[in-house]
């Protein structure tokens, strides 16, 4: 084999060689035939036409991050403010990303721009601070929207800083100071006055739970008062009883002895002298009693003579 024939083989080895292509997951190979789209690889082993076909673009399919710098946006109060957008994106269509658009990247950069300037241009400056969400999804459907004809799908777009004017900047920290010393006031007044319920809440319980002890001490000295004047009751009961019936006794043993109306007068005479004993001036003594004492005087008489 001559040299010649040893370089022609080695020229055709490094020709097949060259013509063979790996597509790498999440990627794709926009193929061009003689400068016109022919295809686009997907992942795995391809080979080209040496010299008439050639890779024209390699694509990522992978979602990508760009970061945009801060774009200057005026409120619809006209304060003008600084707004940088991270938008996440993904290509879905290989041939339209290649041909659809010259610079996709800008494109997409000055599209986010002029769209964050229409959306900010219809809020004022309090609305723009607090709807972080609102325009990141009227952003996100607005350039989801455009970029599809570029074959790039539009996932999320993010509000990274709103950077508003330094004097605004200034106020804003002023009055978030004023809000918060007026917090502090509110939060130290409520203390004060849950204090003072809850002293005189324990005041009040004091007073009642007190109240409720002398109620208590007065039942119970009621109570024991009653009972002692319950007794006591009962104990002259008992001795009205007693007496009622010493007298009955008395009376029965009368009537069961039958005196004489002169010993019932002699006992009437008696009564009415320890009646009188010495202390009545004057004593009225019926007349039957009068002639039962002249009897008892001429007795003795009678008996002193004998």
């Amino acid at each position: 084999m001559g040299p010649f024939l040893v370089f022609i083989l080695f020229i055709a080895v490094m020709v097949v060689v060259s013509s063979i292509r790996v597509v790498p997951q999440a990627h794709a190979y926009v193929i061009e035939r003689l400068g016109a789209y022919t295809g686009t690889w997907s992942v795995g082993f391809h080979l080209k036409t040496p010299v008439i076909d050639k890779v024209a673009k390699r694509v990522t399919l992978k979602e990508q991050v760009v970061d945009f710098p801060p774009q200057p946006v005026i409120t619809k109060d006209n304060v003008t403010m600084q707004i940088d957008t991270v938008v996440f994106f993904q290509i879905t269509d290989p041939k339209l990303f290649c041909y659809g658009v010259e610079n996709p990247i800008v494109a997409i950069e000055n599209l986010t721009a002029t769209t964050l300037r229409n959306i900010i241009g219809d809020l004022e400056l309090d609305q723009t601070l607090t709807s972080r969400e609102t325009i990141n999804t009227k952003m996100r459907a607005t350039l989801d929207e455009a970029t599809d004809p570029w074959g790039i799908k539009v996932n999320r777009v993010e509000l990274k800083n709103i950077i508003p004017p330094t004097a605004i900047r200034d106020a804003m920290e002023k009055q978030m100071k004023a809000e918060r010393e007026r917090r502090e006031q509110i939060l130290k007044a409520e203390g004060e006055k849950k204090s003072a319920v809850l002293i005189a809440e324990g005041h009040k319980e004091a007073v009642i739970l007190e109240a409720e002890a002398e109620k208590q001490s007065a039942i119970l000295r009621a109570e024991a008062k009653k009972e002692a004047t319950i007794r006591e009751a009962e104990g002259q009961a008992q001795a009205i009883l007693a007496i009622q019936q010493a007298n009955a006794d008395g009376i029965r043993l009368l009537n069961d002895a039958a005196p004489s109306g002169q010993v019932i007068q002699l006992k009437s005479l008696e009564a009415f002298s320890k009646a009188a004993d010495g202390k009545a001036t004057k004593i009225i003594i019926p007349s039957e009693i009068q002639g039962l004492a002249g009897l008892a005087k001429s007795v003795v008489e009678v008996a002193k003579e004998q």
